[in-house]
């Protein structure tokens, strides 16, 4: 990669970005290339000033709530004090009278489909279009393929028929419960055929039909023959695969050799936290994937097992209606584009001061520039929308400023007012506790929000650090404030009429092997409220699709509206214990249980640039880790530093000790570098134990400063 800077209007940009931006991203679009760089310089020039002031306001009210705590810190905590001192510095924000979001253009994979999101790494060609293709999966597949369906012996590459028969006997009962048949079962069904058009269904003893002919949608040929039903239940669609001769169908009378089920609605490519992406070679190679997106021609070839295979986006899958028409059903999940936050600059784009561009603002630009091809196209949002989703955003004054910069952005790219979209990430204490407000600002905009658990606990201990220890990581889902917030949320967006026009989202199932307890487990987050809540895999996205089905969750909205709201003093509610009483054995297993994920994660993103994998935790036990955990686990151990629970010698040696875990636990890694036992000399290392000596200076505990200062000296 080139390191030259050209020359334009007042920026210095990388040259490989401003070639990349004028031969690749403009091309095919009706944006002038100067008028864009003007436009681009003069905004970026606006709003920076206004972006150094969010960020010193953060810093303030940090400075002001840790000056309340240490004056405070021998009282008994006083919740009326707390609050009345939050609102006389603006942390708590008056709330204003009731409204509803004003967002047009939605599509229905946001506003009526209820479904599972897959967030996928968007510098990984092969993965993004696996989490675009993934609209569509086995359930056969699925289902043979993980621990839902229990065996003695493990999974082998050589079919196991007991194994499919139960994969089969599953599928059954899954129709059984979703599809129900007039005095019947699935299990009876001897032939399928359709007759003008209809859905006939046959057993032994004859004819039966669905309870309810609604959910028939129609049917797929092949030579003439019957090779597919559609049907749809809660807005979602399956199609019941029919080929005799497949080697799948040998156990089924009625020919059945797959159910396809609708799973990834919606997905969401990241340039944020599960990426390592630290300078201008970095984002294009994000940005290059998105536009190939965009553009419908991103392609991805690699080996696997030997053979060479290649990667491009599915097509939509056509059938006919039961009205004989010719339709199609879209073939890939909605794309959605994350951004980063408001923190972070980057030495892509240098300003008039010599400085670095805000890299959201970089991001807000050229994401929207990519995604223009896809409003001629219409491949993705056919509403001619553009979604961006919104990291670690603190507060209404925050969420206003970023929809300034989306109006600015409409405007240098010539787009209709709203064209972008925003989601909200409710995920900093400052938001949760202003959630209305932070809406407020963009009601014609907004079409998501949704809770982070491990960014929002990580924002819970920095804010409240000097209020005292904090209880240890596995209580913190207990505790009140912990339930307060994610009913709050649920909450607040159905109050602001997101049921039928926004998404309300809960937060990723980390354990990408346990598909069994994540089907026992997960469906809670449509009992709570969620209309799309976060998966690892495409395969997780479709054994999580089975909960959608289980639950109307539009029904369940209209239960929960009448809940009462959330209590403003449980979101304050600060978890801490004043009088710790844990043993040195406790504290050991809970710092070394921290430090493992720290050093499995940071490794990996320090030394390959991997920002996003799954990692084994002190179980080894493979946990999907991004710079959420990374957050929470660093900023627990900084807080336990800060308050004596351990010391700086005691937490260096678990670091030492864990180091080895990890080396160990990567051994068949041919691209690993190991950490110990030179320690001093291991980038990775340094960087996780800064992480977590540093933290309390960290602005609002974010890892991405070190992280990216670290990986820059490890590149270069």
């Amino acid at each position: 990669m080139s390191k030259k800077y050209i020359k334009k209007e007042n920026l210095s940009i990388s040259e490989d970005l401003f070639n990349f931006i004028n031969i690749e991203a403009i091309t095919g679009t009706d944006i002038d290339k100067d008028k864009f760089w003007k436009g681009l310089s003069k905004v970026v020039h606006e709003l920076n000033p206004k972006n150094i002031e969010l960020l010193r306001t953060r810093k303030k009210l940090q400075m002001d709530i840790d000056r309340w705590h240490l004056e405070n810190f021998e009282k008994e905590f006083n919740i009326e004090e707390y609050k009345s001192y939050l609102e006389k510095i603006e942390y708590l924000k008056k709330e204003g009278p009731d409204f509803k979001i004003k967002t047009e253009n939605i599509d229905k994979e946001i506003s009526n489909i209820a479904g599972p999101q897959l967030v996928v790494p968007i510098t990984n060609a092969r993965y993004a279009l696996n989490a675009a293709n993934a609209r569509w999966m086995s359930l056969y597949d699925s289902l043979y393929g993980t621990d839902v369906i229990s065996s003695e012996e493990s999974i082998s590459e050589r079919y196991d028929p007991e194994r499919g028969l139960r994969v089969i006997e599953y599928t059954k009962n899954f129709l059984d419960e979703n599809f129900k048949l007039k005095n019947s079962s699935w299990k009876k069904i001897v032939q399928i055929s359709i007759k003008n058009h209809n859905l006939e269904l046959f057993t032994d003893k004859g004819f039966t039909q669905l309870q309810d002919d609604e959910k028939y949608i129609g049917y797929r040929l092949d030579k003439e023959k019957i090779s597919a039903v559609i049907l749809k239940n809660n807005n979602l669609h399956i199609e019941i695969i029919i080929n005799p001769n497949a080697f799948s169908a040998k156990g089924d009378p009625a020919g059945i050799s797959d159910i396809i089920i609708e799973s990834a609605i919606s997905t969401i490519c990241d340039h944020e936290d599960s990426v390592a992406a630290v300078d201008a070679e970095d984002k294009i190679l994000g940005y290059r994937n998105w536009l190939g997106l965009m553009k419908k021609d991103l392609i991805a070839e690699f080996e696997k097992d030997g053979k060479k295979l290649r990667r491009k986006l599915n097509p939509n899958r056509n059938y006919i209606s039961k009205m004989g028409k010719k339709e199609n059903l879209h073939g890939r999940a909605l794309l959605l584009n994350r951004n980063v936050g408001h923190l972070m600059t980057n030495s892509a784009v240098l300003l008039e001061d010599g400085s670095e561009i805000p890299e959201g603002i970089l991001d807000a630009f050229i994401t929207s520039l990519c995604a223009m091809h896809d409003l001629k196209i219409k491949n993705n949002s056919r509403t001619g929308s553009i979604y961006i989703v919104k990291p670690k955003q603190h507060g209404p004054d925050e969420t206003s400023f970023t929809n300034l910069l989306f109006s600015k952005v409409e405007e240098v790219l010539g787009l209709k007012k709203y064209t972008i979209k925003c989601g909200i990430m409710d995920e900093e204490r400052r938001t949760t506790v202003n959630l209305k407000e932070c809406i407020r600002t963009l009601e014609h905009r907004v079409f998501f929000i949704n809770t982070g658990f491990l960014d929002r606990t990580g924002d819970e201990m920095h804010t409240s650090m000097e209020a005292g220890p904090m209880i240890k990581k596995g209580d913190m889902k207990t505790s009140s404030w912990i339930n307060a917030y994610e009913n709050n949320n649920v909450n607040v967006g159905l109050k602001c009429g997101f049921s039928g026009t926004a998404q309300i989202g809960k937060g990723m199932w980390a354990m990408p092997d346990r598909m069994a307890d994540m089907l026992n487990q997960k469906i809670s987050h449509l009992e709570a409220g969620a209309n799309c809540a976060w998966v690892p895999s495409p395969t997780a996205a479709a054994l999580h699709a089975l909960h959608y089905h289980k639950i109307n969750i539009f029904d369940n909205h209209a239960k929960l509206k009448n809940r009462k709201s959330s209590k403003l003093d449980d979101l304050l509610t600060i978890p801490v214990v004043k009088k710790p009483n844990w043993s040195i054995e406790e504290i050991n297993k809970e710092i070394s249980n921290s430090a493992q994920t720290i050093l499995g994660y940071v490794v990996r993103w320090i030394d390959q640039g991997i920002g996003c994998s799954k990692v084994p935790d002190i179980n080894n036990v493979g946990l999907m880790e991004d710079r959420a955990t990374l957050r929470i686990s660093s900023q627990q151990i900084t807080n336990w530093l800060y308050h004596g629970i351990c010391s700086r010698k005691q937490v260096l040696e678990i670091m030492k000790k864990m180091a080895k875990v990890v080396d160990l636990q990567n051994k068949n890694d041919k691209h690993y570098q190991n950490m110990s036992p030179n320690y001093d000399r291991s980038i990775a290392f340094k960087t996780a134990c800064e992480l977590i000596f540093q933290g309390k200076d960290q602005p609002s505990g974010y890892t991405e400063p070190l992280l990216h200062l670290n990986r820059l000296i490890k590149k270069n």
